[in-house]
């Protein structure tokens, strides 16, 4: 199991985003092992399917496609809707990181960002609002402590990122009194299969290292547990939240940790 803690999630409606891989596998599972239905969506169908091959198929879904695009956010949300008839909480974690820096960063590679971490995002907030304010339910954002501040050579991954929380603690303000609740969660550098060969690399692992109060990258699962925290009844009074997930790494002001032995 994900979660130490048990969460009533039976008879819930979940859209996970991205959710073929990493933060957003672990958060689709996290909620298919307490209970809840779950569509996960995304470009790829195997790993989509490899996400829910161990959960009952009248509790899993998949569709495919482009989450960065009306017709794909769509196709997904109205798809959640045949099968189960409500929607309770999206969890918009599909995303992208391309380095550069601004004199650097291409159009290309700022659209495609964009595209994704932003423009999406709304697209799906748009498009699953009224079905929220049905379900009285929840949006969860998927940001990045990037979005907090700055980082070398990440400008047009910074800016998407802190327009995603600003974006959410607006939505969370024009959608509380329709109940539905509006967060985002905000990692520092997580251990997945795309990240492996960064930490391994024992430069980048020494310097990352000296950001982190708790010794070790996050794993996808630590990033899910906050997510069935946020979606739950526990957390009915807390909206408009940027929650970072980060092993302690905002709360250093850069200095490197002292030099012993």
């Amino acid at each position: 199991m994900i979660a130490w803690a048990r969460y009533p999630y039976e008879g819930t409606t979940v859209l996970v985003t991205g959710g073929g891989s990493g933060i957003g596998r672990a958060i689709a599972r996290g909620f298919l092992e307490q209970g809840a239905s779950v569509l996960v969506a995304g470009r790829h169908p195997e790993p989509l399917h490899d996400t829910i091959s161990s959960f009952p198929d009248h509790r899993a879904a998949v569709v495919v496609g482009d989450m960065a695009t009306q017709d794909g956010v769509t196709a997904a949300v109205d798809d959640l809707i045949q099968r189960w008839g409500r929607l309770d909480v999206v969890v918009a974690n599909a995303g992208l990181s391309t380095p550069g820096t601004v004199d650097t960063l291409d159009d290309a590679s700022w659209e495609a960002m964009r595209s994704i971490n932003l423009d999406g995002l709304i697209r799906l907030a748009r498009t699953s609002a009224p079905r929220l304010r049905e379900s009285r339910g929840n949006f969860l954002a998927i940001s990045s402590i990037a979005g907090l501040g700055g980082d070398w050579n990440q400008a047009g991954y910074n800016a998407t990122k802190g327009a995603v929380n600003a974006l959410v603690q607006s939505m969370a303000l024009d959608l509380g009194r329709d109940g539905v609740r509006v967060n985002a969660i905000a990692p520092a550098f997580t251990a997945t299969r795309q990240t492996q060969e960064r930490l391994d690399d024992p430069a980048f692992w020494s310097a990352l290292r000296d950001r982190l109060a708790l010794d070790r990258a996050a794993h996808p699962e630590d990033v899910a547990r906050a997510a069935l925290f946020l979606a739950s009844p526990d957390a009915a009074y807390i909206t408009g939240v940027v929650l970072p997930v980060d092993g302690g790494t905002t709360a250093s002001v850069g200095t490197p940790r002292p030099i012993t032995g």
